[in-house]
């Protein structure tokens, strides 16, 4: 089964609001784009958003630059009939993140909840890092979250690559990347498990 329709199977099979990545609010994710005090039309992506309520809380704050991207069209097509009349303001991309061509230095933030650690391959993740160079800004910012070395070993019936800090700062090294910050983060499930994830925000330099 390709990458794209699995995705769009698990939109199609069930709620939103079921996913076990499923978050209220996108809270840790807010905070660490809030503490960079970006002004409102600085060119934020959020890759492999999913159905992420992330899009919706930055209109809410007045951010007016904002894309979102995913492979899954059903995905996204969920978050355009959420937002309603505010969709339009979104530009939206249905697209594989590892093979879309980007504009060279096109966003101030790359934000990535819990797509890099599916990547379970080494050339898939020197795809995605050299994506993430060509894409983002001069001293812009990568924001990203992946399971923690002690995190779930599977999502949605896929392996995954867990990650320490430290592990997460050898695959987006120096001197290209500089590590501004990183939090631990508990997440817990529609079904009231608890996931342990690594967040992390790199400065491209």
């Amino acid at each position: 089964m390709s990458t794209e329709t699995h995705w769009n199977r698990v939109y199609t099979d069930k709620a939103v609001t079921q996913v076990s990545w499923f978050q209220l609010h996108a809270s840790q994710s807010i905070q660490l784009i809030q503490s960079l005090k970006l002004e409102p039309d600085a060119a934020i992506i959020d890759i492999g958003a999913g159905a992420s309520i992330l899009a919706d809380e930055l209109l809410d704050l007045g951010y007016r630059h904002l894309t979102v991207l995913d492979i899954s069209n059903m995905a996204l097509r969920q978050s355009q009939q959420r937002l309603g009349d505010r969709a339009h303001l979104i530009h939206w991309k249905v697209a594989d993140l590892l093979s879309v061509e980007f504009e060279p230095e096109t966003y101030q933030v790359w934000h990535d909840r819990a797509v890099f650690h599916f990547l379970t391959q080494p050339q898939e993740q020197k795809r995605y890092i050299q994506q993430v160079k060509t894409a983002v800004q001069p001293l812009g910012y990568v924001i990203m979250a992946t399971f923690a070395e002690d995190g779930p070993v599977q999502c949605s019936g896929l392996e995954v690559q867990r990650y320490s800090i430290a592990q997460l700062q050898q695959q987006f090294a120096e001197p290209d990347f500089r590590l501004v910050t990183s939090v631990q983060n508990m997440h817990i499930t529609p079904n009231g498990q608890v996931q342990k994830f690594n967040y992390v925000m790199f400065q491209k330099q």
